[in-house]
């Protein structure tokens, strides 16, 4: 599950971190606080004179299908699981040519305690590198706006799922990842990722199983610390908000 992350790295920073370059200048403000429909940052590659160009994007996050008779259903697809995106049908045509990966500080998840008190916990690298999330990404055509209107076309994301992995011998943070939520934001490392992003690999079923086969090894380093209760409120957005306080319970 993946509902709030932090994505607070300047865009050339982002660039230089991805080894990719920008189609048009883009403006995307740090954020210690996204949400879904919020703008985010997107990697990806795409085929430019039969060579693999990476590019960094500003993406909706919720995806869009294409056939959808408007936006709305995107807040609904901020996820997608990876054991069903291949038979989905609002990812399954994403996921064999417009897979991207989606940048990332750590992301956020709340613990239930009793009666309606809950306890958010931040969870990040200890190495202090971004994340990188596994993702799709989907443009969408609004029917309402003239065909020269350069915004009629939406691109929007989505970050896939998988099952947080069991506690084991080699990192005490899959205990504590068991205790939040039985899912995680699909992690990839900079290898893995590489093949996610290749538009020249087409056997999507192939890519799923390499990402999910990683998770461990990706996620083995993470850290989860208990923050303060304001990040439950969307409008609150500042670095203060991943500092780490003792927890509630």
């Amino acid at each position: 599950m993946c509902g709030r992350y932090v994505m607070a790295r300047a865009v050339g920073d982002l660039l230089a971190e991805f080894d990719a370059r920008l189609e048009e200048d883009v403006q995307l403000p740090p954020s210690w606080n996204v949400a879904p429909t919020d703008d985010v940052p997107i990697v990806l590659e795409r085929l430019i004179d039969e060579e693999p160009v990476r590019q960094l994007h500003v993406a909706r996050w919720g995806l869009v299908p294409s056939w959808a008779k408007d936006p709305g259903i995107g807040a609904r697809m901020i996820n997608a699981r990876s054991e069903s995106v291949l038979e989905k049908p609002a990812f399954r045509k994403a996921v064999k040519s417009r897979r991207c990966a989606v940048p990332a500080d750590g992301y956020y998840e709340w613990k239930q305690g009793a009666g309606k008190q809950k306890q958010p916990y931040y969870v990040h690298p200890g190495s202090g590198s971004p994340l990188v999330f596994a993702g799709l990404y989907e443009w969408w055509k609004d029917p309402s706006k003239a065909e020269d209107d350069p915004g009629r076309w939406m691109l929007s994301t989505s970050i896939l799922t998988t099952d947080t992995p069991p506690p084991g011998a080699e990192s005490t943070v899959f205990g504590k990842l068991t205790e939040l939520h039985d899912r995680v934001p699909l992690p990839m490392d900079r290898a893995t990722m590489a093949s996610w992003l290749d538009p020249q690999i087409d056997d999507a079923a192939f890519l799923v199983d390499l990402v999910r086969a990683h998770v461990r090894d990706a996620a083995a380093d993470w850290h989860v610390d208990s923050v303060g209760r304001e990040v439950g409120n969307v409008r609150n957005n500042s670095p203060e908000l991943i500092r780490p306080v003792e927890a509630l319970f």
